[in-house]
């Protein structure tokens, strides 16, 4: 819907006011947008499960979240193989900055169903967990999504 000049002209101060005042709603609900909040491990493995529940190759995604862990932006970045990804953790690091994300939950899935950690997991949650924490940004967890029930990273004491 849009207002000419003419219609603008002939509004008086109080039915302009009501109309800026309903753009301002309307531009709060827009930026102030939140995802879901995940603040427990079975939401986000629920949440994550969704996300990626594809058997044919590996994805390694990103979840960018606020300070009161509302999603930002789940992200997918890095696609490989049938068991394999190459993750660049450069890319980690700047969309967390684009994204102003207070913290992150890191996933990827094992098209085997195998949801173990390869010793190349590992060490990639560790370095990601120190270059994350030097831009101030927590990394929560690392999830491996396959067959049952997630891997968590955290739960096993490895974040």
């Amino acid at each position: 819907m849009q207002i000419s000049q003419n219609q603008i002209n002939v509004m008086s101060l109080a039915e302009q006011d009501v109309i800026i005042q309903n753009a301002i709603f309307i531009l709060e609900q827009r930026i102030f947008r939140a995802g879901p909040c995940l603040t427990n491990p079975e939401d986000v493995k629920s949440y994550l499960r969704l996300q990626l529940a594809n058997p044919v190759k590996e994805i390694f995604a990103c979840v960018f979240l606020d300070s009161h862990h509302r999603v930002i932006k789940y992200e997918p970045l890095f696609f490989g193989s049938i068991d394999h990804t190459t993750v660049h953790p450069r890319i980690i690091l700047q969309r967390a900055l684009e994204t102003h994300s207070a913290a992150v939950i890191m996933a990827h899935n094992h098209p085997t169903g195998i949801v173990n950690p390869s010793v190349a997991d590992q060490r990639l949650t560790k370095r990601l967990k120190d270059l994350l924490i030097k831009i101030d940004v927590r990394l929560i967890d690392h999830f491996i999504i396959g067959e049952g029930e997630p891997y968590s990273f955290a739960e096993a004491g490895l974040i």
